[in-house]
């Protein structure tokens, strides 16, 4: 399969509608931790490669650091997806997603608060250089 934005966004779709049908099923409140278990399990029911608490290499002037990074999921080697259970997704959020994603080499993010009453009213879909490189179709 030839990976292209459209297909980078059609998964993101598929990963929204999954976070939609765990925060219909469970709602708000629970902890950061419940939500990944839940999304995980929703996103291997629908067929998708993903991966949890994935480690970020950091590299600092040609050297490895062990740094503790870690993306919460990550779906078919090409989204970052980060979660949150906060009252307000903060500039800091949207900036450890970036750093992820650029850490990591991947075209697409998505950064979802299950503490909310809309998952598509508080989603921030974030794209990396790494899309703009991907052909259209």
């Amino acid at each position: 399969m030839k990976i292209t934005k459209k297909y980078v966004n059609k998964l993101s779709y598929d990963i929204v509608g999954a976070a939609i049908e765990v925060h219909k099923s469970l709602g708000p409140g629970l902890l950061e931790s419940v939500y990944e278990k839940c999304l995980m399990h929703e996103l291997k029911l629908r067929g998708l490669i993903v991966n949890q608490q994935v480690v970020v290499p950091v590299e600092y002037k040609g050297i490895s650091v062990e740094a503790e990074l870690r993306a919460d999921i990550i779906v078919e080697n090409l989204i970052v997806v980060e979660l949150k259970a906060v009252d307000a997704i903060l500039p800091i959020h949207k900036a450890q997603l970036l750093t992820y994603l650029k850490l990591l080499k991947m075209p697409k993010g998505l950064l979802i608060n299950f503490n909310t009453t809309s998952i598509t009213e508080s989603l921030v879909p974030l794209v990396t250089e790494e899309f703009s490189k991907l052909s259209d179709e």
